[in-house]
């Protein structure tokens, strides 16, 4: 799914040149080098990265976020309200840290076909709704 995000941001480039924000992968908030089981403290590591960054005008920062089953789901793939809790709350961290925080839940994007569309309407708007100017540079293929 990260592939099928970066893919259809490139594919922006293309088809609006190369003056769009970038889109950066794998973004580290802050890097614990411990294992949570080499920790003192039992409990779940806080979110130490988050799956894409784009840097706007205006020093505005937008995180995109792919959800799979581990966002919301334990290990036996029931669903657990402290997970999700655990995920609001760095959300909201990150919202008043300055962040907009956007998901998108893996399974919109599970298939290229419907996926691809999703993710290009989804970037094109967030780059529109940042006053971005989206102009075919006429090397669409």
């Amino acid at each position: 799914a990260e592939r099928l995000v970066l893919n259809t941001y490139a594919r922006l480039y293309r088809d609006y040149g190369f003056d769009l924000p970038a889109l950066i992968p794998q973004v580290y908030l802050h890097y614990d080098p411990y294992s949570r089981r080499q920790r003192l403290s039992a409990g779940p590591l806080a979110r130490q990265r988050m799956d894409f960054l784009v840097l706007l005008p205006r020093h505005k920062r937008v995180v995109v976020e792919l959800d799979g089953v581990q966002h919301y789901a334990d290990e036996k793939g029931q669903a657990s309200p402290s997970l999700y809790a655990e995920m609001v709350r760095e959300d909201r961290r990150l919202q008043l840290a300055g962040y907009d925080v956007f998901r998108i839940g893996g399974n919109e994007v599970a298939d290229r076909a419907t996926g691809e569309p999703l993710l290009r309407e989804f970037f094109e708007s967030l780059l529109r709704f940042h006053d971005i100017t989206l102009e075919a540079t006429g090397t669409r293929s």
